[in-house]
């Protein structure tokens, strides 16, 4: 699998699924997962009600992902993870990591090939950047999937730089 970084918004991203960094709710929030859904239409929004009433009556758990259709967006489906909210006391580090191995997960079973990541946890939800950046990408980086492209699509020209480092010293120690 291919990582590649991109200084951008992901709801523009041609890809066969984009992640949603989502609130528990699934119905919408700010950031990313408003972005989205706003880019995306009323069908988004549609299926994370549906799933709601069905299958997550409590909402989505921290570190686990399911997909919808992209609506009007320029992917074919929205991977909706939901990130931990970042603690100084208790390292919630292992469930950052999940957010990313459950989407490839999802994005297998959907037959996904290109996926767009959002910095998940790294906005409102405190994480610092650059150990977002480690998790994110040495997750990515190590796992096995179908996908082919894991495309990082970061929200400012300072998260990019972080990421950009810390992929060069992952990938040249």
């Amino acid at each position: 699998m291919s990582i590649t970084l991109e200084l951008g918004d992901i709801a523009e991203q041609r890809v066969d699924a984009v992640v949603n960094a989502a609130n528990s709710s699934l119905l919408g929030g700010g950031g990313v997962d408003g972005a989205i859904h706003r880019r995306g239409g009323p069908a988004i929004l549609a299926d994370c009600r549906r799933l709601r009433a069905d299958r997550y009556p409590d909402g989505l758990p921290a570190g686990r992902a399911v997909a919808t259709t992209a609506g009007d967006l320029p992917a074919r489906w929205v991977i909706h993870t939901v990130g931990p909210v970042f603690s100084r006391t208790d390292d919630r580090s292992a469930v950052l990591a999940s957010c990313y191995a459950e989407s490839l997960r999802v994005a297998d079973e959907l037959g996904a090939r290109s996926v767009a990541f959002p910095a998940v946890s790294a906005g409102i939800y405190g994480w610092p950047a650059a150990d977002a950046a480690r998790i994110a990408l040495t997750t990515v980086g190590r796992a096995t999937s179908q996908v082919r492209e894991a495309r990082f699509v970061l929200f400012s020209e300072q998260m990019y730089e972080i990421f950009r480092s810390t992929l060069d010293r992952l990938t040249h120690p």
